[in-house]
């Protein structure tokens, strides 16, 4: 239920301003959200620029709902159609910090995680005690933090952009709060130089020149300070000033690929948790893979976005910097056809234990979705990854025993949408590359599930773990921090060290023949181990090739395939 936006006196800058500023932005982003999507053709002309900042806003608010339901100030009422938090005597700092966190945590593409940067300064100032401030010079504080803190968490600002767009309304709000405006006065303000930046933003980038728009995630900004002012003042702005000059983009008469375009292929995006030298390091790191890096947030927890070519190392450098969760990769010329409403004829949704195997899968064409251990992904989450994958045909990797029947249940949801899919019987994230390396998404679907079964099935696949406990097994009984040999699920060594189990384990897999051995090694397990266990099947099997992939963080010590 959307909420009802409450006049406000002329000064007043409190959690209901924000609770009605966060209903009104996500109206407004999604009353312009395909406009604003025609009109994206910078720095990706993906078309999603209004979507993300929906989406983002959305998340805010969803945030922003609950944490007032749950304060101990605030007091939640039912209606017959759900709940809704009235946030009259919640505080102002709770308010805008849930705010900018729900858009951390929710940030979509360049221009969503550039918003969440830009509420987040608002959050810091507006969290803080106002001192000798009123509302308006407060507002017109946070508005200048803003913007100066989602410059810094771009690495390279370009004008004729939304940065540009959130300076002048920062500078506009500056000049109305040193004259002692109203916190109404000072959102005017910003508001009023927002569109006029936004109407300028043609003449400072060539992209937007030639296409004769303004910048989308510009549009998105000024509905947003549109909505700030509504909140604060009661008046509603004028649907075409949001919009400004915006018009759409001519579309080209035949699909492009990214690298037809220029740039990088792929768009990363993770949330990480990770101390803020860590961080430092890699910003340095993900700047040489690629660009339109922004990385954004703080006090420990991080939204990174970057385009890149190498969808792997991106989410790699994020495991050397902490603990990369929520990753999401999409390949640029595959969502420029799902924006002129292009289906592909067929993709590969795949259950990753491990970050590095995710990037590994990414980078294949695979849309991925993350199995931490112990857990199973819900069927919900599966059936989101084949909506995303925007294919009239999908095969699904479940990537282990457990997880088949929650697969199963997301084939026949997606089915009854009108997607045709099937259910690769894998049990272990090694067969599942063994199916994707396979992959022919040129054949006939049937022959395509026929050779990826298959190549699942001839593959053997082994782990290495850890006992935490004493307890019997078919190999006998292991104690504590015995480490155990799995071959198909079973238990058929047990060892005191890695190497030694490890090359028991691979002996036994290569007694009844193999071709190819894949190793993926897990976060804590050195490089050096993989060298010998290559130099081990190479001294014993001439014939038999071995790669290795890092699995990254959540991934088993190390996981085996023998084809």
């Amino acid at each position: 239920m959307q909420h009802e936006p409450q006049p406000q006196p002329a000064d007043e800058l409190d959690a209901e301003a924000v609770r009605t500023w966060s209903s009104l932005a996500v109206a407004a982003l999604g009353r312009a959200r395909e406009d604003i999507d025609a009109i994206n053709v910078y720095p990706v002309a993906d078309a999603d620029t209004g979507t993300n900042l929906y989406l983002t806003a959305e998340s805010a608010d969803r945030a922003l709902v609950e944490a007032l339901a749950t304060s101990p100030a605030g007091v939640s009422e039912t209606t017959a159609d759900a709940p809704v938090a009235v946030a009259a005597t919640a505080s102002l700092p709770e308010a805008v910090r849930a705010y900018a966190h729900g858009a951390l945590i929710g940030a979509r593409g360049n221009s969503g995680t550039i918003l969440a940067q830009l509420l987040r300064g608002v959050a810091d100032v507006l969290g803080d005690e106002p001192g000798d401030r009123g509302p308006g010079r407060m507002l017109a504080a946070a508005l200048t933090r803003a913007a100066e803190e989602a410059y810094q968490a771009v690495a390279h600002p370009v004008e004729g952009t939304m940065l540009t767009v959130a300076a002048a309304a920062a500078r506009a709000g500056e000049a109305a709060g040193a004259a002692a405006g109203t916190a109404a006065d000072v959102a005017r303000a910003a508001y009023d130089g927002a569109r006029a930046a936004l109407a300028d933003t043609p003449g400072q980038l060539a992209e937007l020149g030639r296409a004769g728009v303004v910048d989308a995630g510009g549009c998105g900004l000024v509905a947003v300070l549109g909505a700030l002012w509504q909140a604060l003042s009661g008046r509603e702005p004028a649907a075409e000033a949001v919009r400004g000059r915006a018009v759409p983009v001519p579309r080209p008469p035949q699909p492009c690929d990214a690298e037809e375009q220029g740039g990088p292929a792929y768009e990363v995006i993770y949330l990480l948790e990770a101390a803020e030298p860590a961080v430092a390091q890699l910003r340095e790191r993900l700047d040489g893979l690629g660009d339109s890096l922004v990385v954004v947030g703080g006090d420990g927890l991080w939204n990174v976005h970057v385009h890149v070519d190498d969808p792997g190392a991106a989410v790699e450098a994020g495991v050397v910097a902490g603990r990369p969760y929520r990753i999401r990769i999409t390949h640029f010329a595959d969502e420029r056809r799902r924006a002129r409403g292009e289906r592909v004829q067929r993709a590969v949704v795949a259950v990753v234990p491990g970050e590095g195997l995710a990037g590994l899968c990414g980078e294949a064409g695979a849309t991925t979705v993350l199995a931490r251990p112990g857990e199973v992904p819900d069927a919900a989450a599966l059936v989101d990854a084949i909506r995303r994958a925007h294919a009239r045909e999908v095969v699904l990797l479940p990537g282990g025993a457990d997880q088949r029947a929650v697969a199963a249940a997301a084939a026949e949801q997606a089915r009854a949408d009108g997607v045709r899919v099937a259910v690769i019987p894998t049990r272990s994230a090694v067969q599942g590359l063994a199916a994707l390396a396979v992959h022919d998404p040129e054949g006939s679907f049937d022959e395509d599930v026929v050779a990826m079964t298959a190549a699942a099935g001839a593959t053997r696949y082994g782990e290495l773990a850890v006992a935490e406990r004493q307890s019997f097994t078919s190999a006998g009984i292991c104690q504590a921090g015995d480490v155990l040999g799995l071959i198909d699920g079973d238990v058929a060594v047990i060892g005191s060290g890695l190497d030694e189990t490890a090359q028991a384990v691979l002996e036994r897999m290569l007694g009844s023949g193999g071709e190819l051995v894949t190793l993926v090694l897990g976060p804590e397990v050195p490089d050096a181990l993989a060298e010998r266990l290559e130099a081990y099947v190479q001294h014993g099997h001439l014939a038999v090739d071995t790669v290795t992939y890092r699995g990254g963080r959540y991934s088993a010590p190390l996981l085996i395939g023998v084809e």
